[in-house]
């Protein structure tokens, strides 16, 4: 059995995965780790310079699994509830279970818990092994011992090497409650449990008021219950269901699970600054070396992981932001070492912003990330017009100095009258050094426009240069086939490694004919590896949802689950198992497929469009949660009607950005104002959320 029938959320399994790298992984934004792994990792901890730079691997004191001498019934539970592992076993004489999390609210702290429990006819002492592969050594870390702290072990060390010559070698201080080998019922015990804690920080102090806190949640019986409260809360702000197609509804409440996991608490962003590492394709719990792409962040996160959560999170959106933003420096020292202008983000990132791609030819050539993460800023804008971010969360140096880049990095065609960007690796990494990747152009021309429009939201006098390149940069197109070639030279027909030019009509929204959006998903999909990366499969279901094909986008989407691995819903890079394992960007592309491929939901720049769309085996779709211009919305779409309802906002968020008044406006040319604490319902159709022009909405400053 490898499900529960009753929730969705519980993924149960009477043995564990044969392959280890599938074990689930226990992630909260700061700290991850792969259930009873010798090791984990620290967001921001990286060792190496340059391209041997990867995740710090730090030995933890969980890696423990219980063993006893009875035969006994075993399961193991992942709950995605509240993102708590566990092992059970039953026997005739006592019940015990192991219970392991990466505190959500608490995010330094891991927490085993163990129970033991009589049954009724047994009297005598029960003992059971606790057998441990945890050893307080990292080729990466330089360990010292500390004294110890309040019962706990405490260790400390420093990386060996920096990203950067010269740069920052990060400390790392673990304080854990001692694990025993053997744990025991007394005779005159009818059940006991154990709580054992880890906690982990970047210094002395912080690491001892971390383990601190864990003691004083213990003593107040609430170590447990926080945790479960932090996970209440996110599940309460977001949630994506579908009815009548059960794989598929587990499918998405597993990568949203993950995303989720692999993000900051809400709780310590409301209350001031968070050191955000950014999300990398295999998460916090993997990125070793020569393991799952280093765990450096790539135009993954902007693109594939971003989204689905800023839809319903402006605060976890924001982390990711302020992780680019904190880029800065490095993306301009990138473009500086190549002799270009403002800001080149890099391929592969870490905490400096340099690029640690191992190889220099993708640090070089593949260039959209840079309107990659611009798309994201400017989502975020249209999804709360919260200008702060751009005034003084540095927002506005990013997209400008994008801008810049791309300015100094075209080179003009007296012939076509064009700017073209030549040699650079497409999003189709195939092929090396080409001109005029449609994506990249696409991308730096959206880019490019963005940077103008906030120019004049901001009183900034935009160089001419900007809207220029903007208007001229080719876009390669064929006349003739009426399709996009993904560079100049394709030839229709060659094969390609993922999603390319299917992104030109979502995300990029270019305006095109539903003949041209055709062309170009059957061009494409006919020539694209079938072991391709995840996400692909997802955006050509997109494609031919937008199309009106729903059972020909589910047939597309299926192929999606070839990717998961059971039991614990953990995604695989490719269909067959391989490559990067807890593949967040498979998952992101996956759910965004449905979130905005269903719905329709494209975030524009004055309103958010829907346009419901289900597969004949969805009965409905439930999304709860959708933040839009400081509402939350919760959408209930079946075949024939939609349903939509605006929360009341709560007391706690008074301080929060002030709800604009909202309408539905139908394409039919239908209003529906949506009043907090009501649901209205239409026929489905496709129509927009705009906000109600009452003059009631204040920029925010």
């Amino acid at each position: 059995m490898t499900s529960d029938p009753a929730d969705p959320y519980i993924f149960t399994s009477d043995s564990l995965p044969s392959d280890p790298r599938f074990m689930p992984p226990l992630t909260n934004g700061l700290l991850g780790w792969r259930v009873f792994d010798p090791v984990m990792h620290m967001g921001g901890v990286y060792n190496g310079e340059g391209g041997t730079c990867h995740r710090g691997n730090i030995p933890c004191p969980l890696a423990v699994q219980m063993k006893m001498a009875e035969v006994g019934r075993h399961t193991y539970k992942l709950d995605m509830h509240t993102g708590v592992f566990s092992h059970s076993v039953v026997t005739p004489r006592f019940e015990a279970a192991q219970v392991l999390y990466a505190h959500r609210q608490q995010t330094n702290l891991l927490v085993m818990e163990v129970l033991l429990k009589r049954s009724e006819t047994s009297t005598e002492p029960i003992t059971i092994q606790l057998e441990s592969s945890f050893k307080p050594q990292s080729d990466d870390i330089v360990f010292q011992s500390a004294p110890d702290y309040k019962g706990g072990r405490h260790i400390f060390g420093q990386t060996v090497s920096s990203e950067v010559p010269g740069g920052i070698r990060p400390f790392v201080h673990l304080i854990w409650t001692p694990i025993t080998s053997t744990l025991t019922l007394s005779p005159d015990q009818s059940q006991s449990s154990w709580v054992f804690l880890v906690a982990v920080a970047g210094s002395d102090e912080s690491v001892r008021l971390c383990y601190e806190t864990g003691l004083g949640l213990i003593d107040t019986g609430d170590l447990r219950p926080s945790h479960l409260r932090s996970w209440a809360e996110l599940w309460k702000g977001s949630s994506i269901e579908v009815e009548g197609a059960e794989s598929l509804n587990r499918a998405l409440i597993g990568c949203m699970f993950y995303l989720l996991s692999s993000f900051p608490s809400l709780r310590e962003e409301a209350n001031g600054p968070v050191e955000f590492g950014g999300v990398s394709p295999g998460g916090l719990s993997n990125g070793s070396k020569e393991e799952d792409y280093h765990g450096h962040v790539f135009w993954d996160q902007d693109t594939w992981m971003y989204p689905s959560v800023a839809l319903f999170y402006p605060r976890l959106a924001r982390a990711a932001l302020e992780y680019r933003a904190g880029t800065i420096e490095g993306a301009r020292a990138n473009a500086q070492q190549v002799g270009y202008k403002g800001l080149k983000f890099a391929w592969e990132s870490a905490v400096t912003g340099r690029d640690v791609c191992p190889e220099d030819i993708y640090a070089e050539q593949e260039l959209h990330i840079n309107g990659d993460v611009v798309l994201a800023f400017q989502q975020y804008f249209y999804l709360t017009q919260d200008l702060k971010m751009f005034r003084e969360g540095r927002g506005n140096e990013v997209v400008w100095g994008v801008a810049d880049y791309w300015v100094s990095r075209v080179t003009w065609d007296p012939t076509e009258q064009q700017y073209h960007i030549k040699g650079v690796i497409p999003p189709d990494e195939y092929y090396f050094t080409v001109d005029n990747s449609v994506f990249t152009n696409a991308v730096a021309q959206r880019s490019l426009q963005f940077a103008v429009e906030l120019s004049g939201l901001l009183g900034h006098t935009p160089p001419p240069a900007w809207q220029d390149v903007a208007d001229k940069i080719k876009i390669p197109f064929d006349p003739e086939l009426k399709y996009h070639p993904e560079f100049d030279g394709y030839t229709q027909g060659s094969g390609v490694k993922q999603a390319d030019v299917v992104l030109l009509g979502y995300p990029l929204a270019m305006s095109m004919t539903p003949e041209v959006r055709r062309n170009d998903l059957e061009a494409y999909e006919a020539v694209t590896d079938p072991l391709g990366p995840a996400m692909t499969w997802g955006m050509f279901a997109l494609g031919w949802l937008e199309l009106g094909d729903a059972e020909r986008a589910q047939k597309l989407l299926q192929k999606c689950f070839k990717n998961i691995q059971k039991p614990f819903q953990v995604w695989s890079e490719s269909a067959d198992g391989s490559g990067c394992v807890n593949f967040l960007t498979g998952m992101g592309g996956f759910l965004q497929a449905v979130l905005f491929g269903y719905t329709g939901f494209r975030v524009q720049k004055e309103h958010l469009v829907f346009a419901p769309l289900l597969p004949q085996e969805v009965d409905a779709l439930r999304v709860k949660g959708v933040s839009y211009l400081g509402n939350e919305m919760d959408w209930l779409i079946k075949s024939v009607e939609v349903s939509v309802s605006v929360r009341k906002p709560a007391e706690e968020e008074s301080g929060s950005q002030e709800p604009s008044a909202l309408q539905v406006v139908l394409n039919t040319g239908t209003t529906i104002p949506l009043i907090p604490g009501q649901s209205v319902t239409f026929p489905r159709q496709p129509g927009q959320i705009r906000k109600v022009n009452s003059g009631s909405y204040c920029w925010p400053v």
